[in-house]
């Protein structure tokens, strides 16, 4: 029997590791790769992710997963609910006609896309990542989604840094769940 996400929680955070002043001073980094690592503690999040999902009371027909990290979770919970994974990409990796949308950064915008086709209109779409700091990125995918006239049932990161105010951005119909949080 798989355990559900409040039961794994605390050992999935212990598969956590923190890495002080990386990619530059100041910033703490949270790094999900020891949890990838640990083969059956990460099966095992697939698929009480996937529970989940089923628990949700709207039915899901595709799982979206954010470039990069998304891609980890994403098509192991799709495969386990038999339903598509659709990847989020950043500008410019996808062949052929794409929907776009765009996110202001930092130090200027980025652009997020998924081929026309991929999420049909109306289907229920649940986005997965692996973290949720400032929000841009996962707003982008909601509204990159609701382009596609697909609907978000539910945006699902195992992180959120929470003094970071990213579901502050977020529509106000965002359900989004994190199973883990720090306050950076």
């Amino acid at each position: 029997m798989v355990r559900s996400l409040e039961e794994l929680k605390s050992d999935v955070e212990a598969n956590l590791l923190t890495f002080p002043d990386f990619p530059k001073p100041g910033i703490l980094f949270r790094d999900i790769f020891p949890l990838v690592a640990n083969s059956a503690l990460f099966n095992e999040l697939c698929l009480a992710i996937a529970a989940h999902i089923r628990n949700l009371g709207a039915k899901v027909d595709v799982v979206a997963g954010l470039e990069a990290r998304g891609f980890l979770f994403g098509p192991t919970i799709a495969h386990a609910l038999n339903i598509p994974f659709v990847p989020i990409r950043k500008k410019g990796k996808l062949p052929g006609e794409v929907v776009q949308s765009s996110y202001e950064k930092e130090y200027g915008t980025d652009t997020v896309e998924i081929q026309v086709g991929a999420i049909k209109a109306g289907a229920n779409v649940f986005i997965v990542d692996d973290l949720l700091a400032t929000g841009g990125t996962m707003n982008a995918a909601i509204q990159l989604i609701q382009k596609a006239g697909g609907h978000v049932t539910e945006a699902f990161v195992v992180v959120e840094l929470t003094e970071l105010k990213g579901r502050a951005v977020l529509p106000e119909s965002a359900n989004v769940y994190s199973l883990v949080h720090y306050d950076c």
